[in-house]
């Protein structure tokens, strides 16, 4: 008789950070390409295990080890920004512009310490918080909770937009609350039946929109 098998390692949101940060690296060296890296990120966020995470990146590079830090005399001719440092220029730039949004109109400034999208989208899991901190600058943030959770809003988003329809209209369940605020954005709580719903809507049209350049391609021959 087979030994029974032992239980599959949940994760959190350390781990996802961790594996998100592996993925942002290969989307700097050209390994990814941005649309696979929206694609894995989304798969990420909702990650539930370890087996999960590891296969967004199996097929990855091992990271560069950290080259030992020494000193050296300064170039003689100016040198380019590279794309790291560029990028820590543009996002300290969105962080100053939220900052800037929230002293003007009175909105909370958050550290988005679970999560924050500058111009772009993202994807969090809130499967085992309570508290959630996201901020949006020109982008959205999906939060994504479990069915059981009964969610409460708080925070405001300048021209933009905090959603909250049937996670915030659920019954008595465990008490979440998701704090979003920031400018020209839009956060949304869903809860995972809703977000599974979205998926499957999503593969249905793909699927219809195959079959239709099928028949195009069908009538063309």
């Amino acid at each position: 008789m087979d030994a029974p098998q032992p239980p599959e390692i949940r994760v959190g949101d350390r781990e996802r950070r961790e594996t998100d940060e592996r993925l942002r690296l290969a989307l700097d060296d050209g390994v990814l390409t941005l649309a696979e890296y929206d694609e894995r990120a989304a798969l990420c966020w909702a990650a539930r295990t370890r087996r999960d995470l590891d296969a967004l990146v199996a097929d990855l590079p091992a990271p560069h080890p950290k080259e030992p830090v020494t000193e050296k005399l300064p170039a003689p001719a100016v040198r380019m920004p590279d794309q790291q440092t560029r990028k820590r220029v543009v996002t300290g730039l969105a962080a100053a512009a939220v900052l800037g949004v929230g002293l003007i109109f009175g909105v909370p400034a958050l550290g988005a310490a679970d999560g924050m999208s500058l111009f772009g989208s993202r994807e969090i899991s809130a499967a085992d918080q309570s508290d959630v901190e996201v901020g949006v600058l020109f982008g959205s943030v999906r939060v994504v909770v479990p069915d059981d959770a009964h969610v409460r809003t708080s925070g405001t988003v300048v021209f933009g937009s905090l959603n909250c329809e049937e996670a915030c209209s659920a019954g008595p369940g465990r008490e979440v609350t998701v704090n979003g605020g920031g400018a020209f954005g839009s956060v949304n709580v869903v809860r995972q039946s809703e977000r599974d719903r979205e998926v499957q809507q999503e593969i249905a049209e793909e699927e219809q929109e195959r079959l239709q350049e099928l028949r195009e391609d069908a009538e063309d021959n």
